[in-house]
């Protein structure tokens, strides 16, 4: 039976340890903080969520190893996951179970939705909200207390049109996923390709999820005879709507959106060799990210079974994420005085090991976002390659 089944079939807030087992009675019986998560557990969105539990809950196990020492005691961590089924009405009922059950000082919530929601009533109910989403608007609503994980996606757009714009020229084409968050996305590139002067010439966004046959909506996208492709969701279909792109004749640039990671695209179409001349985020493999070696080595040790297999950033930036929150628990030498541990989340990413920060988190701004040492990723001659972001005009 899988996570999402075992969440789904008893409906109720099951620890991590009594699901995955990596905390014996022992641990259960000694003083816990307790961490929330909710997210889709089961239903089209599963394996997304999963990747953010598996994250957090390697996450746990490794910060247990040593304890969070808070006035000299050393505390375990324990997390807490509820089944939201992508609904934001059901993460905000999940949430005041959390915090009403479980006393969580930190709720991890991995849609935007799920976020907006939750944060009409954070500060009042005392907890500080886990953003794992890159949308901009997310730290808007100036919430006191929300830590927005991935930096903003609009970071990456100058690169990404200036790159393209150049080799293959000005009419785009928008062929992304129509969810909320691909709308969001390409709502905003849109306005910065216009903006640099490009045009688009065909607008349509497809559903990912209900079918792996994209020929007919690629084919109206490529009616207009675009030079460059913005193209993106989940990772796997993503691969499937480049390649029936080539299929049909496309021979321009992709843009691909931050959701869908390279490693993860070459694994269902065997290589590289279709995403030639595209550009996206950089993933974890250590041929363009070798700075990350250190903690995949770590990682792997510790965690056998993600031996040889790709890491997604839903993984990693969790796991990551329990680190800097044991340390701004111990920094703040509380557990639940949510403006102290607010205050040392920067100190906390700042004394992360470089074994526990695989993509060079460098910091945490005011506003509210953690911040990276950041670069795109392209695909050259049948190869990733790294290169710079180029700054805002």
């Amino acid at each position: 039976m899988t996570l999402g089944k075992l969440f789904s079939k008893f409906g109720s807030a099951l620890t991590v340890a009594s699901v995955l087992g990596f905390a014996g009675q022992s641990a259960l019986a000694q003083e816990t903080i307790n961490i929330g998560f909710s997210g889709p557990l089961s239903g089209g969105a599963a394996l997304y969520g999963k990747n953010v539990m598996d994250g957090l809950s390697k996450g746990v196990e490794d910060v247990n190893k040593k304890g969070v020492t808070i006035n000299g005691k050393s505390y375990k961590l324990n997390l807490v996951g509820l089944d939201d089924k992508y609904a934001p009405s059901e993460t905000a009922v999940n949430a005041r179970r959390l915090v009403q059950e479980s006393k969580t000082p930190f709720i991890f919530v991995p849609h935007s939705g799920g976020i907006f929601a939750l944060q009409t009533f954070n500060e009042r109910s005392k907890f500080i909200i886990m953003a794992y989403s890159s949308l901009p608007s997310i730290l808007e609503k100036k919430n006191p207390f929300t830590v927005r994980i991935p930096e903003s996606f609009t970071r990456y757009f100058p690169t990404f049109i200036d790159t393209q714009m150049k080799a293959y020229g000005k009419k785009l084409g928008v062929a992304t996923t129509n969810t909320d968050y691909g709308k969001a996305f390409t709502k905003e590139f849109v306005a910065a390709w216009e903006a640099a002067g490009g045009e688009v010439v065909s607008h349509n966004q497809m559903s990912y999820n209900a079918s792996a046959d994209f020929y007919s909506g690629v084919g109206r996208t490529l009616a207009d005879k675009p030079d460059v492709l913005l193209i993106g969701g989940p990772s796997e279909p993503t691969a499937l709507v480049a390649k029936q792109a080539r299929e049909l004749g496309f021979t321009g640039g992709f843009i691909f959106m931050d959701q869908a990671k390279y490693n993860e695209m070459e694994r269902v179409l065997g290589d590289y060799s279709l995403l030639e001349n595209s550009i996206g985020i950089v993933p974890i493999v250590k041929e363009v990210r070798p700075e990350s070696t250190p903690f995949v080595e770590e990682f792997e040790k510790n965690h056998p079974e993600y031996k040889g297999k790709a890491l997604s950033s839903e993984v990693i930036l969790n796991y990551a994420m329990v680190h800097v929150i044991a340390n701004a628990m111990e920094l703040a030498n509380s557990a639940d005085d949510l403006s102290a541990i607010y205050s040392k989340m920067d100190e906390a990413v700042k004394k992360l090991e470089p074994v526990y920060n695989p993509i060079q988190i460098t910091g945490f701004e005011t506003t509210g976002s953690m911040m990276y040492n950041s670069t795109a990723a392209m695909v050259k001659d049948g190869k990733l390659v790294r290169i710079p972001l180029v700054d805002s005009k």
